[in-house]
């Protein structure tokens, strides 16, 4: 392993008067991260005085926000197999299949846009790699080690994938969703962080401790979620460009690409580690030397993935809400009676 040089060169100045230009991305790409966190906290908050509520610790009722369903992608990949199968869209979680479908959509269009642009956890990932950073302990990974690594969460995914879209039958996904575990998945999510096991604090803890270390651990090796995005924007007609004859090889592109990716020896960026937060066009310091373009080569303002990432999400949102499939069907009252027998609800074999 060897340590991660820290650039000390200044970028460059910004044209006054311009509000988008390409080396203000990292800028906007973290106001937009942060917002979203601050939303996602601003969610849990609210589900954490419905969960009171559901389970008798408060008497004051607080209506439950459809947003937590983001965090169950599992359930979401059932329903969208159900969806698939039958046009019939899930009313248990509906709002988790439509967060699930509008990332699915930003992969397929705007590269892995969720991950780079939205993703909570993504969020908080990058403050470890800047806290890292300052305290100077950041290493990079050899290829030998990092590459085995980054199929960890190829190999997770495969198994979700076998075990759900292979093996489950209709019947059984229904019945799955249809279960008091699958009505208390949110509820046992939130059980998980304010209740940790040993086991699970301590893999916590050791994600924390090792995202201080290695840049982006989770998202680059562990998540599931970020590898079926990465294939779907393999198919994306977006990529970075690069222009060999005016680089100076200055490798500041490689140097802040957060999934590790060699762009200053590549013409485009087609990985599937690319998650689209163009921090590599934002750090050149040669004017379209790196570029967002589309099919045949045509050069694309780079502030139209955020913009698309941001407005996409919007849209599926509006377009849920206006058709009615992004409130839950399920009454208050019955999650209530399911959330009473929470503690004793066991995860159900798949």
């Amino acid at each position: 392993m060897t340590i991660e040089p820290c650039s000390t060169k200044k970028r460059a100045t910004p044209s006054i008067g311009r509000l988008f230009t390409d080396n203000r991305l990292g800028a906007w790409r973290l106001f937009v991260q942060a917002a979203f966190f601050v939303f996602t906290i601003y969610l849990g908050y609210r589900f954490l005085l419905f969960f009171r509520w559901a389970t008798g610790a408060s008497e004051q009722f607080s209506p439950r926000p459809p947003g937590v369903e983001g965090f169950l992608p599992i359930s979401a990949l059932l329903s969208l197999k159900r969806l698939v199968l039958t046009g019939q869209y899930d009313s248990i979680h509906p709002a988790g299949l439509t967060i699930f479908l509008a990332a699915l959509a930003m992969g397929l269009f705007l590269r892995k846009g969720f991950c780079g642009w939205l993703c909570p956890v993504g969020f908080a990932s990058q403050l470890a790699e800047r806290l890292g950073r300052r305290l100077k302990i950041l290493v990079t990974l050899p290829a030998w080690l990092a590459y085995p690594l980054q199929a960890l969460k190829y190999l997770l995914l495969a198994f979700f994938c076998y075990v759900i879209l292979w093996q489950m039958n209709l019947a059984e996904i229904e019945a799955f969703q249809t279960m008091p575990y699958n009505l208390v998945a949110d509820g046992k999510m939130l059980l998980f962080f304010l209740e940790p096991s040993r086991l699970a604090g301590g893999i916590l803890i050791f994600l924390l401790l090792i995202s201080l270390v290695i840049p982006n651990f989770w998202c680059r090796f562990l998540c599931p979620y970020g590898g079926l995005l990465g294939l779907t924007a393999l198919l994306s007609p977006l990529r970075i460009r690069r222009q060999p004859a005016t680089c100076i090889n200055c490798q500041r592109c490689d140097r802040v690409c957060p999934g590790r990716i060699k762009v200053s020896q590549r013409q485009q960026v087609l990985s599937a580690e690319c998650i689209g937060c163009l921090e590599c066009v934002a750090r050149c310091p040669v004017e379209n030397c790196l570029t967002l373009t589309a099919p045949g080569a045509k050069k694309l303002p780079a502030v139209l993935l955020p913009l698309g990432v941001v407005g996409l999400f919007i849209a599926f949102y509006l377009v849920a809400l206006l058709t009615g499939h992004w409130h839950s069907t399920v009454t208050p009252q019955t999650f209530k009676q399911n959330y009473a027998i929470l503690r004793q609800l066991g995860h159900p074999p798949m």
